[in-house]
This record gives C-alpha cells, structure tokens and sequence, in this order.
C-alpha cells in the first residue's frame, strides 16, 4: 500500500468508487487538481487505486472532502488510513483547526482520530414550495463595489479565508442590500449554492431565490429561521450529517447558514 498525489490521469477510476447516493465526484476532483491550495491523494495497491481523499486549506483552516473507498476494500481501515495522511497534509500546512462533513458511517472512524461533533446539518430534497415566488427589491445581481463587503461578511461568519473561491464565483452571484450594506449573499456556482447571511430577512429571501430553481437545501440545524420556513411549507429533512472538528474551535456561526457549499466544505 502506498499513497501517492491523485493526477488527471485517474479521473476515470472515480466512477467505480463513487458511493450509488453521491452526486458525479468527477467535478470536485477536477476543481481539486486545478487549485494551489487543495492537495488531493489516492491509495494504491499494486497500482489499483483502492481509495482517494483530499485536504483543501484555507490559511489555518483545513477540510477533508470525498474520503472514499473502494467497495471491494472497506471495513478493512483503509478509510482510516486515508484520513490520517490528509491530516498530516493539513499539519504540514500549519493549519490549527480541522473539518470535515461525516456520513453516519464514516463518523464513528473519525471519531478515534480524535474529531469532535460540533452540529448537525439537515438535508431536504424533492423541495417545492407552497407560495409563488416574488423577489424582493433588496435583492441585485452582484457588483464588483461589493465585493469587499462580500469577502468581509464570509470571514465573519465562516471564520475562514475563502477568498479564492469568492473570487473565482462571485460573478454570478445575488446580493441582499439594505442601505447599501450587504447583509447576506447567494453563489449558484459554489458547490451547492452557498447562502451565507447574518439577517434572517436576508436568508430567507435569498433562500427562495435558490429554491426557485432547484429543489434540494441543506443547512445547520442552528438556524432557527430556515429550519421554522421549511415548516412552515411542511417539509421535513430525509436525513443528517455531522460537521466534525480535530483541533481549535473558530468562532463560526451556524445560525447564518441558508444553504451549505458541500460536503468537502461545510
């Protein structure tokens, strides 16, 4: 067995090791070897690749995404195996705080490597409202005037430096406004569709933006505000997954996430 940096040329493997309720996995990796700052791996045996992963860093702030095995070698610890080498990508980086989204299989592994629970997130899908949409006057199309304000809001909240991925999606993007303060922000082209907001008026609108075109949201259990909305349309969540944390605490706030970017980045 031996690891070694995941290349273009294994981009084919990938379908065989996707699990059967995860979207294509092909774009994440492809977003991976493009970027400075993700470092994925794959671990072989005799030249099969029998598992991947990746370490993504934000200055002092890492994510481990899409630590997948191959069906034909789990329950055999090679997922813990995976994990511990992208932790030691992530340690080489100085990053002090580690995350990733855990599956309820996956969850217990993390666990003895030391990971901590720090929330749930809800997943909803097949959504439709109750109501015909109306935007409202708050919300604009992005403006390149904003985007400190952006970047700012992001840092608040996240308690990460994003700042490659804001500007690399930020273009397509919706704005609240309210006296030309930018209170929250809606990326279609970020993963899932990021909605970040520290208002619940903010949220919420920006929130229907996104579910007038598509029919799935996942967020923190901790926002009171859309948890109440999706309620109120008589919606319940078809299943969760845990955020889980190895080293220091940040002071993140789950309450101002409408819709997560994906599993690899919270």
């Amino acid at each position: 067995m031996r690891f070694a940096p995941f290349t273009h040329l294994d981009i084919s493997i990938l379908d065989e090791l996707r699990p059967p309720d995860w979207t294509d996995i092909k774009v994440p990796f492809q977003f991976y070897l493009s970027s400075h700052f993700c470092f994925p791996i794959k671990l072989t045996n005799e030249d099969k690749i029998i598992g991947v992963g990746c370490t993504i860093v934000h200055d002092d702030v890492a994510w481990l995404g899409h630590i997948i095995v191959h069906p034909e070698f789990r329950n055999q610890g090679h997922g813990t195996s995976i994990t511990k080498h992208l932790i030691k990508i992530a340690e080489g980086h100085k990053t002090s705080t580690i995350f990733l989204i855990a599956t309820d299989m996956g969850a217990p592994v993390y666990s003895k490597l030391g990971f901590e629970t720090e929330i749930e997130y809800l997943f909803y899908k097949e959504v439709l409202l109750n109501e015909n949409f109306v935007r409202s006057k708050n919300v604009i199309p992005f403006q390149e005037k904003y985007f400190d304000q952006l970047y700012q809001l992001d840092k608040k909240l996240s308690s990460e430096n994003r700042l490659s991925h804001l500007m690399e999606h930020c273009s397509s993007g919706i704005l609240y406004l309210e006296n030309d303060r930018v209170l929250g922000f809606y990326l279609p082209n970020f993963g899932e569709g990021i909605i970040l907001a520290e208002h619940q008026s903010a949220g919420i609108e920006l929130l229907k933006l996104h579910l007038s075109n598509n029919d799935k949201i996942v967020f923190p259990i901790d926002n009171i505000s859309a948890l109440q909305f999706m309620k109120q349309n008589s919606l319940e969540p078809f299943r969760k997954a845990k955020r889980m944390r190895l080293g220091a605490k940040r002071d993140w706030n789950p309450s101002t996430i409408y819709n997560r970017i994906g599993g690899n980045l919270g």
